[in-house]
């Protein structure tokens, strides 16, 4: 199973430079992806722009997004085009992780309405593999950089069985959130349930993104950082926090978890933006 580590460009106020040598740090360290999760409403940096800047600063680390919500940001031209870029800039390293995201107030502030977002995230992806397969789309010809993203890098998140479907029909895989080990075992089964209706050859890759946090204060960064992140869920967010990794024993315990349960890749996700955290956790899991 492959470890790879969630950047801190999610927790507000994280100073660029820190990100960057962040960023660095894990590449030394081993870690096979450096992973972004996406909000609009939060003060969290921009997946897509943070795994360019990301892009500069390494070599050979992938680049994922742990997902980037697609149907808010309506213009599916720009997106395709964006993620092209940043996989051009990077050398071929993009992972695009994408899902519909479940919080109203994202799309009421990118004025895109929330329900038939499922469609219009189907429509987009039509419109985005078109584009990234070379599709002329006026005089100049196709929209680039070419060759885009290729699907064997398209991972799809989300649970029930649309979002399945989906990652049956058009991905690679499926990532899980992080909810714990038994989600993640459920959703893994469906995903492969879907997969082989589909006749797919080969299995999908699994994923799964816990969060983490170590040393003296690990207990209060998860809650303080976790709580804040998954307010918009109410009483859930506690449940989020509660699941957080904050000691050596149980990040080497979930990762054995996660293992023998079939996943592919763990990308650990951080609440403390302090770059000494991938020491910590690279002492622990690799």
């Amino acid at each position: 199973m492959d470890i790879g580590i969630g950047l801190p460009a999610t927790i507000p106020g994280t100073p660029g430079t820190q990100i960057m040598q962040w960023a660095k740090t894990a590449e030394e360290r081993g870690f096979s992806t450096l992973g972004v999760i996406d909000r609009l409403v939060y003060g969290n940096c921009e997946p897509l722009v943070t795994l360019a800047a990301a892009a500069a600063v390494t070599e050979r680390i992938r680049l994922m997004t742990s997902i980037l919500l697609v149907p808010f940001r309506a213009n599916a031209a720009l997106l395709a085009k964006q993620a092209a870029t940043v996989n051009h800039l990077s050398g071929g390293r993009l992972v695009l992780g994408m899902a519909v995201g479940g919080y109203e107030d994202d799309y009421a502030a990118s004025g895109v309405p929330f329900a038939g977002r499922g469609r219009r995230f189907d429509a987009m992806l039509d419109e985005m593999t078109s584009i990234w397969a070379g599709e002329p789309r006026g005089v100049a010809g196709a929209i680039g950089p070419q060759p885009g993203v290729p699907p064997e890098r398209l991972i799809f998140g989300g649970h029930g069985e649309r979002p399945f479907a989906r990652v049956a029909a058009r991905g690679a895989g499926w990532i899980a959130g992080s909810r714990g080990v038994e989600t993640f075992q459920q959703g893994a089964h469906a995903v492969r349930e879907a997969w082989t209706r589909h006749g797919r050859d080969g299995d999908p890759r699994l994923m799964a993104q816990p969060y983490f946090s170590l040393g003296p204060h690990a207990q209060a960064d998860a809650e303080s950082f976790l709580t804040d992140h998954y307010a918009v869920e109410g009483w859930d967010a506690q449940k989020v926090a509660s699941l957080a990794l904050t000691d050596t024993t149980s990040v080497r315990k979930a990762v054995a978890a996660y293992k023998d349960a079939g996943c592919d890749e763990l990308i650990l996700f951080p609440c403390n933006p302090d770059p000494h955290q991938v020491e910590l956790l690279a002492d622990a899991v690799l």
